[in-house]
């Protein structure tokens, strides 16, 4: 490898990390549908995230000393939405496919700055509102009707409301992360969203515990390592990563969603690859920030 690849892979290491982290991401879906031919949704979210918090834990464990009141509530309220977010996910993929899953769970981007708005008033530029439109239609593709025929089934409706959830999850890290200890905050959060899981169960009509099944246990260890790993890249990685290109990136997520459903013969109609790619680039066109793009492309704002 010769120095200027050596110096290039180094200097955009953080964006790398995000990049091969979306591929595990997209790889989760298709494992989560596996999954629950052994487990029942919630009871399976729980223990991918005790998994998570204990695999963080070990890493984290001196700093778990000097827990304050504000990382309780950070841990409460981040784990309580993570719960949410997966949950509903996991709930969903009972019923779709794993690439359409992807495709309505990465709504959470255009999303964020619109939740922001209702609850912060910090206005939305006027791209983030053309992304929305753009996913709107996708999302009519999605489904496979027309405007005339519009309506959803179940686990497309269950998986858009994880993506608010999942927004929110954002949102509330964003919030924190200037006033809590991460490393302790991180482990909490995982802690909470795994109880909240398994407190959920009695909720929506899970009363009995699967039986035990080697199957189930690996995949629940692979996916709270996954899990772990997923938030510790994030973690770090969006220290030195613009948020909009954050986000960017994360795009890929869905793509390699689909792509890894496909090779394991998901078969989603033409016209619902198209929907799908339109919520990409709904993703994409909704970070765009036309002050970024001026500063970027030296355009001087009218007198």
């Amino acid at each position: 490898m010769s120095n200027t690849s050596r110096t290039w892979i180094q200097s955009n290491a953080p964006q790398l990390s995000l990049l091969f982290m979306t591929l595990i991401w997209g790889g989760t879906f298709i494992v989560v549908q596996y999954a629950l031919n052994y487990s029942t949704p919630m009871f399976f979210v729980g223990c991918r995230f005790a998994a998570a918090a204990l695999a963080v834990s070990l890493l984290y464990w001196r700093e778990l000393r000097g827990i304050t009141q504000k990382d309780w509530i950070a841990g409460l309220m981040i784990g309580a939405s993570i719960a949410g977010g997966y949950g509903m996910q996991t709930i969903g993929l009972q019923s779709i496919s794993s690439s359409e899953s992807a495709f309505l769970t990465a709504l959470y981007v255009p999303l964020v700055p619109i939740l922001l708005w209702i609850i912060f008033r910090k206005a939305p530029y006027i791209m983030t509102w053309i992304g929305v439109i753009m996913a709107f239609f996708g999302l009519i593709l999605l489904t496979g009707n027309g405007l005339n025929q519009l309506h959803f089934n179940f686990g497309q409706i269950i998986t858009l409301i994880g993506s608010i959830s999942i927004a929110l999850e954002i949102i509330f890290i964003g919030y924190f992360s200037k006033h809590v200890n991460l490393a302790r905050v991180t482990v909490l959060q995982l802690i909470f969203a795994s109880l909240v899981s398994f407190a959920s169960m009695p909720i929506i009509g899970e009363v009995a515990i699967p039986a035990f099944s080697w199957p189930l246990l690996l995949i629940a260890a692979g996916l709270g390592c996954a899990s772990a790993f997923i938030q510790l890249v994030m973690n770090w990685a969006q220290r030195f990563v613009d948020p909009t290109q954050a986000a960017i990136i994360y795009a890929a997520e869905p793509v390699w969603a689909g792509i890894i459903g496909r090779i394991a013969g998901e078969r989603l109609p033409f016209s619902a690859l198209v929907g799908g790619m339109l919520v990409v680039l709904a993703v994409i066109v909704s970070q765009i920030n036309p002050k970024f793009l001026q500063r970027k492309l030296k355009i001087k704002e009218p007198q």
